[in-house]
C-alpha cells in the first residue's frame, strides 16, 4: 500500500487521494486461475467533497488509476459547520456501524483508520468517531461516506457546505 497522497504518475493532483485497501482476488476459469487486484481509494478536496472508488485490474497501478478516477467522478458534498460536522449521526450499513460526533475546535480527528481517511479527505479537522460491528475497512469506508452524505445543514452559524 502507498502512504503518500499523490497519484502514481508524476503529476500532482488538487485532490487528496489515499489507498485504503488492496485485495488479491482470483477466479476459477476453464483455462486455470485468473488473478487480479481490487483496490479501494478515497479521494477528496479537503473542502467538503469526498468520494470512494473501487478499481479492479490485473496490476496495482491500473486498479488504483481506475479507483481514483471513479472516486473523483462520484464526489459528494457534505455539510460542514466550521471545522466539524453539524450534528451527531449514527449509521448502520450492512455489518458496519459508524458513530460520528462533532467536536470542539482543536480536538483533532479522533477516528480509526477507515473513518480517519474519509473525514480527512473531506476536510473535517475536529471530529470524534467510533466504528462498531465489523473491522472490514471497505465496509467502514462506505458506512462513513453514507453517514457524511446524510448530514443536514444547520441553519445559522458559520456553515461551509460545498
Amino acid at each position: 500500500m502507498r502512504n503518500n497522497a499523490k497519484e502514481f504518475n508524476n503529476e500532482v493532483s488538487e485532490y487528496f487521494e489515499k489507498v485504503v485497501q488492496v485485495n488479491r482476488v482470483s477466479k476459477k476459469t476453464k483455462g486455470g486461475d485468473k488473478r487480479s487486484l481490487s483496490v479501494l481509494v478515497v479521494a477528496g478536496d479537503k473542502k467538503g467533497k469526498v468520494g470512494v472508488g473501487l478499481g479492479k485490474a490485473a496490476d496495482v497501478q491500473a486498479a488504483v488509476r481506475k479507483a481514483t478516477n471513479y472516486a473523483k467522478k462520484h464526489l459528494i458534498a457534505i455539510a460542514l459547520k466550521g471545522t466539524t460536522i453539524p450534528h451527531e449521526i449514527y449509521i448502520k450499513k450492512g455489518a458496519a456501524k459508524v458513530l460520528l460526533k462533532p467536536a470542539p475546535v482543536g480536538t483533532g480527528v479522533i477516528a480509526g483508520g477507515a473513518v480517519r481517511v474519509v473525514v480527512e479527505a473531506a476536510g473535517i479537522h475536529d471530529i470524534v468517531s467510533k466504528t462498531l460491528g465489523t473491522k472490514n475497512q471497505a465496509s467502514n469506508v462506505y458506512a462513513t461516506l453514507e453517514a457524511l452524505s446524510r448530514l443536514k445543514k444547520v441553519k445559522g452559524g458559520s456553515d461551509n457546505a460545498a
